[in-house]
């Protein structure tokens, strides 16, 4: 067993010591006498390698803490996961965690750069301080990505009836600044378009639908010749092309792993935590999908971690697919709005509807959550088999119209 009095006798040249304690706990020698570097040791559950993973230098990390270090690896390795990958993802999530702004804070953000466009200064003040009143008490410290329309329903709720104008453009306000937050990258998209489910209907006012601008599925196959398979590959088409073969969300495709690709059985099983539902999505992978996945990994040159990882090796950003649409200006049933990546799983669903395929199929292939509580009891199949043949079909469709 490893103690101080071992550790301070280390000279350079010296032989790593094992802790003795924690398996895999090493103490190798560094350049200056009774100084070491600790090095947890182990096998990957991933790819069977063996991984060296630091754990910081003796004597600023005592042997105490490195015992505590180790300990926490050698747990996360015998729970089946990697610890320098879980480790890469803290700090990930740290950086990112950041790097996000309080919702004030954005809001004051976007005011700066809107406030040159705003015709006197009375109205560039109304702007901010409507937030400042009736916002920025409730959730102006809370930062974006953890705001859902719950929070916002909450400030308005107070002013919906009794100011119902004023309390309309606080919502377009509040809607502003999470689409800035949205077009930033802070987050996927706002929360602010279904607040007013959440509130009594305004008198006077009828229910407006928002709908993700979407190519309509007739000119899918014109889009996948014209643009997806014209030049060369790039990661933004593999990716894009991707996502609309299996009605996927950007997010789950920019995050998606190598290991959670079964090629012999052809399914992609998403874990529940990257799910919106919170629930484990299997997808089933035609031959163009697999054939997709073959090509990107040829193209990185790796089949670990993320399939489609960034220059920093952290997931593509979610305006990467955006940017793709808008500099092709990819046209949407929207009148004068450009088609989005998510609108792509209405053009799946509108094509799904009218190709008469149950609706109970459609939205498994999309992962929506049953909202019957009566109909979600008898549920006890993700209907995989059935989604492969209608799959199939929406491959064929996309491919050769």
């Amino acid at each position: 067993m490893l103690s101080d009095a071992k550790a301070r006798k280390l000279k350079p040249g010296d032989k790593p010591v094992s802790d003795g304690t924690i398996r895999g706990l090493y103490l190798f020698p560094t350049t200056t006498h009774g100084s070491g570097k600790w090095i947890f040791r182990f096998v990957s559950p991933i790819n069977g390698k063996r991984r060296d993973m630091g754990l910081g230098s003796y004597p600023a990390v005592s042997i105490r803490d490195a015992r505590a270090k180790a300990f926490d690896a050698r747990t996360t390795l015998e729970a089946g996961f990697d610890p320098l990958e879980k480790r890469r993802e803290r700090q990930v999530e740290e950086k990112e965690h950041a790097a996000i702004p309080t919702f004030e804070d954005a809001a004051r953000r976007l005011h700066a750069d809107l406030s040159i466009s705003f015709r006197n200064k009375k109205h560039s003040d109304q702007w901010i301080n409507t937030l400042a009143q009736y916002v920025f008490p409730g959730i102006g410290q809370t930062l974006v990505n953890e705001l859902g329309p719950s929070h916002f329903a909450a400030c308005l709720k107070p002013i919906w009836l009794e100011k119902p104008e004023t309390a309309s453009r606080v919502k377009q306000r509040c809607e502003a600044v999470m689409d800035w937050c949205a077009a930033t990258g802070h987050i996927m998209a706002s929360p602010v378009r279904v607040v007013g489910k959440l509130l009594p209907k305004q008198p006077g006012k009828r229910e407006r639908v928002e709908h993700q601008p979407a190519l309509p599925w007739r000119q899918l196959p014109s889009f996948f010749r014209d643009v997806l398979h014209a030049g060369q590959n790039s990661t933004s088409k593999i990716m894009l092309e991707l996502l609309i073969l299996t009605a996927s969300r950007s997010g789950e495709i920019r995050q998606m792993r190598w290991e959670e690709i079964d090629f012999t059985a052809g399914v992609w099983t998403i874990p529940a935590a990257r799910m919106k539902a919170k629930v484990m999505h299997r997808v089933p992978l035609g031959p163009r999908a697999l054939a997709l996945l073959e090509l990107q990994r040829d193209k990185i040159g790796s089949g670990e971690g993320l399939v489609f990882p960034s220059r920093s090796n952290t997931p593509i950003s979610d305006m990467t697919l955006t940017k793709f649409l808008r500099d092709r200006k990819v046209p949407s049933d929207s009148p004068g709005r450009i088609a989005t990546a998510h609108g792509f799983r209405s053009s799946f669903r509108d094509w799904a509807s009218e190709n008469g395929y149950p609706r109970d199929v459609a939205e498994r292939a999309l992962a929506h959550t049953v909202r019957n509580a009566t109909e979600a009891a008898y549920h006890r199949t993700d209907l995989l088999e059935q989604r492969r043949k209608m799959m199939a079909k929406w491959d064929k469709h996309c491919l050769d119209g």
